[in-house]
């Protein structure tokens, strides 16, 4: 297939859109990376400031440390996802060359590491989703 040089730009031709949507879910990792570190900060605060609260203040500080687990279970979660669908555009995308120099059509196998690469992003994309929904759900965040 890659006899000339129509081949070869036609194969970099096809491995074109992966390589933006591997930029896009490194956009993700970026933002849950991110929230992490934030979560991870909020719960050195709580932690921090436990021993000078009331009995009251000290299990509201208890269901908050409860609420940022879950939270960052669920963004670790999102990462690993996101991660699982970058490493299978970049399958995609050797599979893709690879089966051009060497003559082997890999179409099947191509196709299907671009779906499963599609399901871990959704996965991802859930994951996060129910991660705002636990941060905006659970304003336990006052001024003092």
């Amino acid at each position: 297939m890659l006899n000339d040089i129509n081949g070869l730009s036609h194969v970099i031709q096809l491995a074109v859109a992966p390589v933006f949507l591997l930029t896009a879910i490194a956009t993700l990792i970026t933002a849950l990376n991110n929230r992490l570190g934030r979560i991870v900060d909020r719960r050195r605060v709580v932690l921090n400031g436990r021993a000078r609260l009331s009995t009251v203040e000290t299990q509201q500080a208890g269901v908050e440390l409860g609420v940022l687990s879950r939270r960052a279970k669920h963004i670790y979660l999102a990462m690993v996802a996101a991660v699982v669908s970058a490493l299978l555009i970049c399958l995609v995308v050797a599979g893709a060359f690879l089966g051009a120099l060497i003559s082997v059509d890999l179409a099947e196998v191509v196709a299907l590491f671009f779906v499963l690469a599609m399901f871990a992003l959704i996965v991802s994309l859930g994951l996060f989703l129910r991660e705002v929904f636990l941060a905006v759900s659970t304003g336990v965040h006052r001024a003092r």
